[in-house]
């Protein structure tokens, strides 16, 4: 899977005016028929159905059953619609406010916003074929953040340390998605299934058997591949919050040990 898209692709300073402003009522003409946040939604169902290579301003006009010179008077090209879906989706779920992660443990927090944003992904896999190394700030999106440094508020971390951490935890939750996501869309898409895959291996595998080069890969039990991605995720999500809490309980400055056990993230 390959980013063939990027955030801020556009005109930014329209984006932006668009993420926060929302669109200005026209002093004269009909009364528009679409809201800004209605053609967002259209454009995010078709993406989610039929992929980014969907995406177009005739395509998502068509979502909403008017002409596409109807929709330029909403939003100014694709680029700018792809930073408003980007900014929609990449929003905290409607649970998930700053107050309600101030009143958690940070590793609560954490684990909390790493499952949201993995369930992100599943939802909108072409999520993870947009370059967003250079995200814009609407309103949603740095609302996420928001979240995110209000579950490590407490801790005595500096502002880099704190980035680090948000940035670690969404290179593991980014990194799992993108597996899941290619292995759904293979078995989707090939006209081989596992099964026959792994079977037609068996006579090559049964060579590098005898040949006892692989001790250990052959001396694994049946079952050891029988694994969901639930549990994939469950079980990589709880080391790197125990990695976390280590480097949270290192010696300070002062060689006292910072306490994070049981921490509040207010």
């Amino acid at each position: 899977m390959t980013t063939t898209h990027s955030s801020g692709g556009g005109d930014i300073s329209r984006s932006l005016r668009l993420m926060w402003e929302g669109r200005e009522s026209p002093n004269r003409g009909p009364k528009p028929g679409l809201t800004l946040d209605g053609i967002v939604a259209a454009a995010i169902e078709l993406a989610d159905r039929e992929g980014l290579s969907a995406l177009s301003m005739r395509k998502v006009a068509a979502e909403l059953g008017v002409g596409t010179m109807t929709l330029y008077r909403y939003v100014p090209a694709k680029e700018e619609l792809l930073d408003l879906m980007l900014d929609q989706v990449n929003g905290p779920d409607p649970g998930q406010t700053t107050e309600h992660f101030a009143n958690l443990p940070w590793r609560t927090c954490l684990s909390e916003i790493a499952h949201g944003s993995y369930a992100t992904y599943l939802r909108h896999p072409w999520l993870l074929q947009v370059n967003q190394s250079r995200p814009l700030l609407g309103p949603n999106a740095l609302l996420g953040f928001e979240n995110s440094l209000t579950a490590l508020r407490s801790l005595p971390l500096t502002g880099q340390e704190k980035v680090l951490v948000i940035t670690t935890l969404d290179a593991f939750v980014t990194g799992l998605a993108r597996t899941h996501v290619l292995a759904q869309q293979l078995a989707e898409q090939s006209a081989m299934r596992d099964e026959e895959f792994w079977n037609a291996q068996a006579p090559l595998m049964e060579t590098a058997l005898n040949s006892g080069a692989y001790p250990e890969v052959f001396a694994l039990p049946d079952n050891t591949f029988d694994i969901t991605g639930e549990e994939t995720f469950a079980f990589g999500l709880d080391r790197v919050l125990d990695g976390l809490e280590v480097y949270f309980g290192r010696p300070d400055a002062a060689g006292d040990p910072v306490p994070v056990s049981g921490n509040g993230c207010g």
